[in-house]
């Protein structure tokens, strides 16, 4: 967990993670608290919703450098947001059916 100067706001890294099957994962953070996290919900849109290829989402990984968990295509979270994700879910599944439903309107040349 580091401090951000001048900041009450913490910042917390991803410092291992377990497959728990389907699309759900435990994170453990370097404050030693853990979060079990489905990741379902937030899986659409064209970007994000290939993850739904499991074989895919499972090709997730650790990457310390940026103290998150990543997925090919340059695909991650914020591990801050990964860390509060109650508090933050309801807004991110949202944000991504309105991306899907604008990539749905995009018209395809004729």
């Amino acid at each position: 967990m580091k401090q951000t100067a001048g900041y009450a706001t913490k910042l917390f890294d991803v410092v291992a993670f377990a497959w728990e099957g389907g699309y759900t994962l435990r994170l453990q953070f370097d404050d030693r608290s853990e979060r079990v996290i489905d990741f379902a919900p937030i899986l659409q849109g064209p970007r994000w919703g290939s993850l739904l290829d499991i074989h895919l989402f499972k090709q997730v990984r650790l990457d310390a450098e940026i103290g998150t968990i990543v997925w090919p295509g340059d695909l991650d979270i914020d591990p801050t947001v990964l860390h509060d994700w109650p508090e933050h879910v309801e807004y991110i599944v949202a944000k991504r059916q309105r991306q899907a439903a604008s990539f749905a309107q995009i018209p395809t040349p004729a």
